[in-house]
């Protein structure tokens, strides 16, 4: 692969820290424990891992509330075990992207406490967003803004000298104040947070709330308050999507071909937008500014061939067009699990959840472009739909009472071994229990049983990542659509490689008969079962 090139059609694989491997006993994951189980995803075959962020932070929101951006928090280990964990993937071919939290902090980090310390109108309140409330008194907040998280976007603060004071902005929880993009001191300490990291061999990032920033100058009302809490998406366009935020992705992909310059590695710069359109999107992705972006109507779209053949074709035409390749998702750790998502399973994972997830999976390894793989995808864990209350730690439960989109369920620590919990997940016979308890049929999903099983999810995608690696047809280009029935979508790659997928129940013929190169289920020639892909060398 060309190094200068190779996050075109990378295969990146998204460890979740805390629920990947615990190598103290504590019960948390770490980083230790994600070098160890580097051999893990190099076996499986992919090309680098985005780790979620491990930063000094409260926990608030699982590291997105970030107390020291330079630093990595005790529970998952120190700055000696990050180099480790850089160099052991470096020696492996395997590329290391660093989850980075422009938009807010923690309320705990140090600048935070000293604008609560500091005066109305002082320079350590401008760092953030902090204005007076409305009505005679202050007491009402500056607008009518929601927090994506619940709740009120805004909350007040008790002044230095005992009064009622002014309100800071936050749009995910009052422990995650935004930043103030306007003030030219936040770009330059990001910028300093950058090279840290670069200095310290990182190949990338992936930016949260990419799309966030700056808000409007004058932080007027919306005309749809309820917007973002309602969709828990970024669609408050006063609050998101601000024309000024390219010149911070145009500044940061400088630094990136700064060091790229230096030794010719080239740095990622991926980054979580979510907008309206793919033709927003691919703004986001212009030769001179981030090198990609997730497109999640991938994610978002039904289990329909016509769903699925119409944001394929939007996301081609409209981001594929800046000179940039598309980067599919089909799950984060902010999602239902996709087995879980495409079918309404058994606790266990039957029904038609993991057929459509599998089928899924091998769809998205034969478009063109990079795919992004979440933990446990691999292993076709579903969503825990039944943790009690007393142990969910989403801050989207604490603000709202609700179990609705909640996301603890994909986030439960991963089964590597064994019949019980913490199914290998801990180390020591006395270790503690995992942070958040894993179903007794995990024991179904462990690393070792789908290792031993060679019709397992997790053989479906090795062998989808080793063909993909193998046949220079499944890299970048472009596709055709064939002609089909119903609910069977189908395409042809360069070279004449086919990828078909039957969305119905029922078997068809398929659109090119011969023998399958790789299905993700019984798949004899000539004929594609429901809920199967299936990939074809075109008239063999």
């Amino acid at each position: 692969m060309d190094t200068h090139r190779w996050w075109r059609d990378a295969v990146i694989y998204q460890v979740y820290v805390r629920s990947f491997l615990d190598s103290t006993g504590d019960g948390i994951g770490d980083l230790a424990g994600v070098r160890a189980g580097l051999p893990y995803l190099k076996k499986l075959g992919v090309d680098g891992i985005w780790l979620s962020p491990f930063y000094p932070s409260p926990q608030h929101d699982h590291g997105y509330d970030v107390a020291d951006y330079r630093d990595v928090d005790p529970v998952f280990g120190d700055l000696a075990e990050f180099d480790l964990l850089v160099g052991a993937a470096r020696r492996l071919d395997v590329k290391v992207l660093l989850d980075i939290v422009p938009n807010h902090c923690s309320s705990e980090h140090p600048r935070f406490r000293e604008a609560l310390a500091a005066a109305p109108g002082s320079p350590e309140r401008a760092r953030f967003h902090f204005t007076d409330g409305r009505g005679p008194d202050g007491a009402e907040p500056p607008n009518n803004w929601h927090a994506m998280f619940g709740g009120p976007a805004w909350s007040r603060v008790t002044e230095p000298d005992g009064r009622p004071g002014q309100w800071y902005l936050h749009m995910f929880t009052p422990e995650q104040p935004d930043w103030n993009w306007r003030n030219p001191e936040i770009a330059a300490d990001f910028d300093r947070t950058l090279r840290f990291w670069l200095d310290r061999g990182v190949d990338g990032f992936r930016i949260d709330v990419a799309a966030g920033l700056f808000k409007h100058p004058e932080l007027p009302d919306s005309p749809d308050p309820e917007a973002d809490a309602r969709t828990r998406d970024s669609v408050n366009p006063l609050a998101w999507n601000q024309p000024e935020v390219h010149d911070v992705w145009r500044h940061w992909r400088a630094v990136c071909e700064e060091y790229t310059a230096r030794d010719g590695r080239e740095r990622l710069l991926v980054g979580e937008v979510s907008v309206p359109t793919a033709r927003e999107h691919a703004r986001y992705v212009r030769p001179d500014e981030l090198h990609q972006a997730f497109f999640f109507d991938l994610l978002g779209a039904p289990w329909d061939a016509d769903a699925f053949r119409k944001v394929i074709s939007e996301a081609m035409q409209d981001i594929a067009g800046t000179g940039s390749t598309v980067t599919w998702v089909l799950n984060n750790h902010d999602q239902v699990r996709t087995v879980t998502r495409y079918g309404e399973p058994t606790p266990e994972g039957s029904g038609l959840g993991p057929a459509r997830a599998r089928a899924a999976a091998l769809l998205m390894l034969a478009l063109p472009g990079a795919a992004y793989v979440y933990q446990g995808e691999e292993l076709g864990l579903p969503e825990v739909v039944d943790l009690p209350d007393d142990v969910l730690t989403d801050p989207i439960f604490r603000r709202t009472g609700s179990r609705a989109r909640i996301r603890d369920g994909c986030r439960v620590p991963l089964p590597w071994s064994g019949q019980a919990s913490p199914f290998g997940f801990t180390s020591g016979a006395e270790g503690a229990a995992p942070w958040l308890p894993q179903p007794e049929w995990f024991a179904e999903h462990a690393t070792d049983r789908a290792l031993a099983d060679t019709r397992s999810f997790w053989h479906l995608y090795r062998d989808g990542l080793q063909l993909r690696a193998a046949l220079p047809q499944l890299g970048e280009g472009t596709l055709r659509w064939l002609e089909t029935g119903p609910d069977v979508l189908a395409f042809a790659r360069a070279d004449g490689l086919v990828c078909a997928v039957n969305f119905g129940t029922a078997p068809v013929p398929a659109p090119d008969p011969g023998t399958p190169l790789l299905a993700s289920g019984p798949c004899p020639p000539g004929v594609l079962p429901g809920s199967t892909a299936a990939w074809w060398i075109e008239g063999s």
